[in-house]
């Protein structure tokens, strides 16, 4: 099978996905199905980890990673040190900037200079194929055929591509609707509802400024609306259509009358929280790591979380977030990396993502630990949550895909194209992206 038709076919699984969204579970890609994990052999001759290579491993790994907001990182890799010292093993910590675009540029810099500064990475989900379609990983299937059965499916198909194992998951996401309780007695049921609601209140707050985060608040509302990206066999834009024309009014119509600030047309997550939490909204959009960062807050104890809306008339949809570790083939020290992987995939580490920093547990043990209900007393439904999305497009083209997104949603909503305009030229921009393979 050729590159381009290996790639379409790829898309045309990921589209649909996009239908799904409004058949009833919490999706967030578009049309039933599964999420594509390519084929065609677009990765041949990729460099497979040796499974021993852990083995009476030693020395020292960099783990690569965005911006640490939470702490999670520091902190599991000040366990791991303090655990793994005595066995000559040691992680350090490269944090790149907070913006998910910077910090694939910065990855993709490191691995086009076949330079080993980043042993690790810690990869969004709609990564994989791109950075496997080049080269950049290592194969770990033979280590992941030993302990996927610990994992949720969902956030596990993220890192597959061509079937094979790119990397271990690391930790999942699902986005809610938080709300102030002294607002509001409960979230409102659909989107419009909750448009309106803010702006009879203190307004609603999301990830508006043009980059990834855009993509997903948008494509939750637009899935919902029945809207997909590509058609059935991946081959063209469907992204210009009345039903994601009804989604994209609806966000830009709040940003117009009044309903979320026009300072959210720069937010991302960071942002969003802060305003969140000095009580400045009464709705806000996030993933599940809010949670612990309100409870930080003056919005301790004050506010509500529930499931996303609907779209009146249509259904829910969700968008698969969260990150997986990658080990880089420039990587001098593999064995180390794979303990590392050995340590994230543990229940001590996932009990304390989820415990102390709010974060999506990947595997299906976790969702049963007391610590973990205590701590996230919403867990029975995040865990549906992470099971039900889908991931986004898995495709080597997908930033591009996404950019097309973000870029013109962002113009809608900050008043510079009318809706139907920006929704043309996403069209465009991404029958442009597919015409590239």
């Amino acid at each position: 099978m050729s590159k381009r038709v290996a790639v379409l076919v790829c898309l045309a699984l990921a589209s649909g996905v996009f239908l799904a969204a409004c058949g009833g579970g919490d999706d967030g890609s578009g049309g039933g199905g599964t999420p594509a994990t390519g084929g065609g052999g677009q990765t041949q001759g990729a460099k497979v980890i040796d499974v021993n290579a852990k083995n009476g491993a030693k020395g020292e790994v960099t783990y690569c990673t965005g911006k640490d907001t939470t702490g999670v990182t520091h902190s599991w890799i000040k366990n791991f040190n303090e655990k793994y010292a005595s066995k000559g093993m040691k992680v350090n910590l490269v944090e790149f900037p907070a913006s998910a675009d910077e910090q694939r540029n910065q990855f993709i810099q490191r691995q086009q200079a076949k330079s080993g500064d980043c042993d690790m990475f810690s990869s969004d989900v709609v990564w994989t194929a791109e950075f496997a379609s080049q080269g950049w990983l290592y194969d770990l299937t033979p280590y992941m055929n030993t302990i996927k059965d610990d994992y949720i499916p969902a956030p596990l198909e993220t890192v597959t591509f061509d079937n094979k194992i790119w990397g271990a998951p690391e930790t999942s996401d699902a986005a809610f609707l938080f709300y102030a309780k002294d607002q509001v007695k409960s979230a409102p049921d659909t989107w419009q509802a909750t448009y309106d609601e803010a702006k009879k209140t203190d307004g609603i707050v999301f990830q508006g400024a043009a980059y990834e985060g855009l993509t997903c608040d948008f494509l939750e509302i637009a899935f919902a609306a029945g809207g997909t990206v590509l058609n059935d066999d991946g081959t063209k834009a469907t992204i210009d259509s009345p039903e994601n024309l009804k989604a994209l009014q609806l966000m830009t119509d709040a940003v117009q009358n009044g309903a979320a600030p026009k300072a959210v047309t720069t937010y991302m997550e960071p942002q969003t929280d802060t305003a969140f939490g000095r009580g400045q909204a009464t709705f806000m959009r996030n993933w599940t790591g809010s949670y612990a960062l309100a409870q930080r807050t003056q919005m301790k104890g004050k506010f509500g979380i529930s499931a996303l809306p609907a779209f009146a008339g249509a259904g829910r949809a969700g968008v698969l977030g969260g990150h997986n570790s990658v080990i880089s083939v420039y990587s001098k020290n593999p064995g180390v990396a794979l303990n590392v992987i050995d340590f994230l995939h543990s229940p001590a580490n996932q009990r304390s993502n989820a415990a102390d920093f709010s974060l999506a547990p990947v595997t299906e043990a976790a969702y049963d630990d007391p610590a973990v209900k205590k701590a996230l007393p919403y867990s029975a439904e995040l865990k549906q949550a992470i099971s039900q999305a889908k991931s986004r497009p898995v495709s080597p083209v997908y930033p591009q895909i996404s950019e097309a997104i973000y870029k013109n949603v962002n113009q809608a909503l900050s008043g510079q194209v009318q809706p139907e305009a920006a929704l043309q030229q996403a069209q465009k921009d991404i029958e442009k992206a597919l015409a590239t393979f």
